[in-house]
């Protein structure tokens, strides 16, 4: 791969890892919720879980899902039902996580990394880009080079998000904003389902 193609896979990844997605709307919240640090497991579980979808996509799960579509619709369904699930909980999510509260608590990394495999956009990100950045002539090489350069932005890219949600946390301490603001991002994340639909 060229230094030239390399830039431009970086470029890729940057802009499909801060623009607005499942991932980045939970990273909202939970920094709204939770404050930066209790978010940052979640954070590194995008990272590894994504990273982990690069190679599976990278190294021939694409071309499975390509040829059995009934997996496909299997991963939406499956997919769709887990992202309603959290929407509905940050949606009625009431108090700012100080951890008195029970039951209430950031995504852990495992969590995060699991939700990767089930994250529509995630999957049109690593399609994509095993599509356009990889190289017959040398697949290996190329499909780690894919994977690296998504792991060299994901943790900056996502922190954006996280940091953007405590900078608000001042703000939507009053119960009611908070009450709106969580209404708000679980009617959000909800809605990245609409592309999946189509």
């Amino acid at each position: 791969m060229s230094l030239d193609l390399f830039l431009a896979l970086v470029v890729f990844a940057f802009v499909t890892s801060i623009t607005p997605g499942p991932n980045n709307f939970m990273l909202l919240a939970s920094g709204v919720n939770f404050g930066f640090w209790r978010t940052v497991p979640h954070m590194f579980g995008i990272g590894v879980g994504f990273f982990s979808l690069l190679l599976g996509v990278g190294f021939g799960l694409g071309a499975l899902l390509v040829a059995y579509p009934q997996l496909q619709i299997a991963l939406k369904i499956a997919g769709g039902a887990y992202l309603l699930q959290l929407a509905w909980k940050i949606a009625s999510a009431r108090t700012l996580g100080d951890g008195k509260e029970a039951g209430a608590r950031p995504m852990s990394l495992l969590e995060a990394a699991a939700f990767q495999w089930v994250n529509p956009k995630a999957w049109v990100m690593a399609v994509t880009a095993m599509a356009i950045y990889t190289d017959p002539a040398h697949p290996f090489l190329t499909v780690i080079l894919v994977a690296a350069a998504f792991a060299l932005v994901n943790f900056p890219s996502v922190s954006c998000w996280a940091g953007f949600g405590v900078a608000l946390r001042g703000f939507l301490a009053d119960p009611v904003r908070l009450k709106w603001f969580n209404i708000a991002m679980g009617m959000l994340l909800a809605a990245t389902l609409v592309p999946m639909l189509l």
